[in-house]
C-alpha cells in the first residue's frame, strides 16, 4: 500500500523502494532466499548469547574487546577495526562520511541490492557499471566511471548474486587507477566461502591508504539474527565512519556472540567447508541438469534465467524452496540444508524442460 502525508520530504527518498528481506518458506519447506547459514548456533556461541541478557545496560558503544580480538586476528591496531550492526550498515556509515549531494558512488550491477538504496540515503548519485556477461566486474570499465565527483566505489567479491569473485591481479591495476582520495569499499561478505586461490583477499591489501575492508559475522559465523560486522582501514577513514554512525547501535548480544564465535573458529570454519562443499555439489547438479551457471565462491548459486525468471520461480515455489528473485533477471538460490539439495536438483530439471532453445540459462 502507497501512503502520502502533507510533510515535505526528500522527494527520491520518497520514491526509494524498503529493502526487501528475504521471502519466507512456506511450511515444510526451505528458505533458500537470505544467504543464511543453516546451522544453528554452536554450543559456545549459544552459551555467551545466553549469558548477555544484561539487556537493561547500555552495551560498550567502543565494542573494544570485540575490536580488540579482530585486531588481533589481523595484526592491525584496535584503532583500525570498526564494528556495525552487520556490514550493511558499515557501508551506510563510510558512504555519509565520504559522498553527499553532487558527489557519485560507482558501483557494479547487478551486485548487492542495498547499494543504490545507500547511496540516495546519502545523498550522492549512483553510478552503476554493468557486469561481464559471465557475471563478474568490469573493473575497467568501473575505473573508467570514476571522474572528479566521485567519492566512493564499491566491489562486491564474491559477488551478490553472481557469486562471482575479483581475482587478485585485476583488483591490484583497479586499484593504481583510482585516485587515492577515493575511498574503494571491497565487500567481502563472503569471504570465508572463496576456495579460489587467484581471487582478491582483503586482507593482504590492509594499510593501502584509501581501501576499507568489509567483512560480516552474519554469514559463515552464523550471527544474522544478531546483527554484527566489521570494517579494517585506516583509522582516520574508519574515525569519520564512526561519526556517521549511530551511537551504541552495536548490542551487547551480538559483541559477546561475535567473540564467542571467535572463540570457536575452528568449528565454525568445519561448518563452512561442510556448505563450501554442498555448494559444490549443487553446482554440479544444477550444470548436470542443463543449467548454466556461473561459478560461485559464495553461500549461493545464480540462475541467469532472464525473461524466464517469473516461471521458474514458481516450480522453486512449489518445490517449497523460497529463493530471492529477481524478476526478469534470474534467481539467487542459498546454499541450504542438506534435505534441500534433492528439491532444488529436481526443480532444476523441471525448469530446463521449459527453457527455449537458446536461453542463456542453458548449457
Amino acid at each position: 500500500m502507497t501512503h502520502t502525508t502533507a510533510v515535505r520530504l526528500r522527494p527520491e527518498i520518497a520514491a526509494l523502494p524498503a529493502y526487501k528481506q528475504g521471502r519466507p518458506a512456506a511450511a515444510g519447506g526451505y528458505k533458500l532466499s537470505s544467504n543464511e547459514n543453516p546451522f544453528p548456533p554452536l554450543p559456545g556461541v549459544a552459551e555467551a548469547l545466553a549469558g548477555a541478557l544484561d539487556v537493561n545496560r547500555y552495551p560498550d558503544g567502543a565494542a573494544v574487546a570485540l575490536r580488540d580480538r579482530l585486531a588481533e586476528r589481523f595484526g592491525v591496531h584496535t584503532d583500525e577495526v570498526h564494528v556495525g550492526a552487520g556490514s550493511v550498515s558499515l557501508i551506510a556509515q563510510f558512504l555519509l562520511a565520504a559522498a553527499g549531494p553532487g558527489d557519485e558512488v560507482v558501483y557494479a550491477w547487478r551486485s548487492f541490492e542495498a547499494y543504490p538504496g545507500l547511496v540516495t540515503v546519502a545523498g550522492a548519485t549512483s553510478v552503476p557499471v554493468p557486469l561481464l556477461p559471465d557475471g563478474r566486474h568490469d573493473l575497467s570499465a568501473m575505473a573508467a566511471a570514476v571522474t572528479d565527483r566521485t567519492r566512493a566505489v564499491l566491489v562486491c567479491t564474491p559477488n551478490n548474486p553472481t557469486g562471482c569473485t575479483v581475482r587478485a591481479d585485476e583488483f591490484a591495476e583497479f586499484l593504481a587507477a583510482v585516485p587515492s582520495d577515493v575511498l574503494v569499499l571491497l565487500d567481502e561478505a563472503y569471504a570465508e566461502f572463496i576456495r579460489d586461490a587467484d581471487a582478491v583477499d582483503g586482507t593482504a591489501l590492509l594499510g593501502t591508504p584509501n581501501l576499507v575492508l568489509l567483512r560480516t559475522f552474519s554469514k559463515a559465523w552464523g550471527l544474522a539474527g544478531v546483527r554484527l560486522g566489521y570494517a579494517i582501514g585506516p583509522a582516520a577513514v574508519l574515525d569519520a565512519a564512526r561519526a556517521a554512525a549511530i551511537p551504541l547501535s552495536v548490542t551487547h548480544v551480538a559483541q559477546a556472540g561475535g567473540v564467542a564465535a571467535l572463540d570457536a573458529e575452528e568449528e565454525a570454519m568445519a561448518r563452512v567447508e561442510q556448505i563450501v562443499r554442498r555448494r559444490d555439489r549443487v553446482q554440479s547438479g544444477l550444470a548436470a541438469a542443463g543449467l548454466r551457471v556461473p561459478v560461485s565462491q559464495g553461500n549461493f548459486v545464480w540462475l541467469d534465467l532472464g525473461p524466464d525468471t517469473g516461471a521458474a520461480a514458481d516450480v522453486l515455489h512449489d518445490a517449497g524452496l523460497a529463493a530471492r528473485v529477481f524478476p526478469g533477471e534470474g534467481i539467487r538460490v542459498s546454499i541450504g540444508e542438506e534435505e534441500s539439495v534433492g528439491r532444488l536438483l529436481t526443480a532444476a530439471n523441471e525448469i530446463v524442460r521449459f527453457l527455449p532453445e537458446g536461453s542463456p540459462a542453458r548449457r
